[in-house]
């Protein structure tokens, strides 16, 4: 291992993933202004919902084995590290995060509670600070060739 953030840097990123989960699981909201409902309860959300969190689920995947051994749930720059341009990295730099957030999305609507969508807010934002620490690493690390690769990739969402 090259570089690996301290444990301490990390609960930037991991409190608001564990809070915003959490919250979407704990069904004793559902008695506060957290349970009131966004979407009504139909089967043809609940589907969509599904359909978003197994499509979430599945780039992710796919994402994850598209990087290999350069994974790490910390931040960090492994010995040999490469910088992954194929797949879905061709046109987002962060598709794991995407696919969790389009997870979190579908089951926010299969809840159909507020809880739901504050939880995926606060998830979000916790992969920012994570992606946005990333990068600051991989643009140490690559260079020129990190920038170029940013010039033509969204973070989050492909560009088109």
């Amino acid at each position: 291992m090259k570089s690996r953030e301290s444990f301490g840097k990390r609960l930037g990123y991991v409190l608001p993933v564990a809070l915003g989960v959490t919250l979407l699981f704990n069904s004793r909201s559902h008695y506060s202004w957290l349970g009131m409902r966004f979407a009504p309860d139909t089967i043809a959300l609940a589907v969509t919902g599904v359909v978003l969190t197994a499509a979430g689920v599945a780039l992710a995947m796919w994402a994850r084995l598209v990087l290999g051994e350069n994974w790490s749930a910390a931040v960090s720059i492994r010995k040999d590290h490469e910088l992954i341009r194929m797949g879905p990295y061709r046109t987002m730099r962060h598709p794991i995060y995407t696919g969790m957030l389009l997870g979190l999305l579908g089951t926010a609507l299969v809840v159909g509670e507020v809880r739901g969508l504050l939880a995926l807010v606060i998830v979000g934002l916790g992969f920012h600070v994570k992606a946005r620490k990333e990068e600051a690493l991989l643009s140490r690390e690559f260079g020129a060739g990190f920038e170029a690769h940013t010039k033509h990739t969204g973070m989050f969402l492909p560009r088109v």
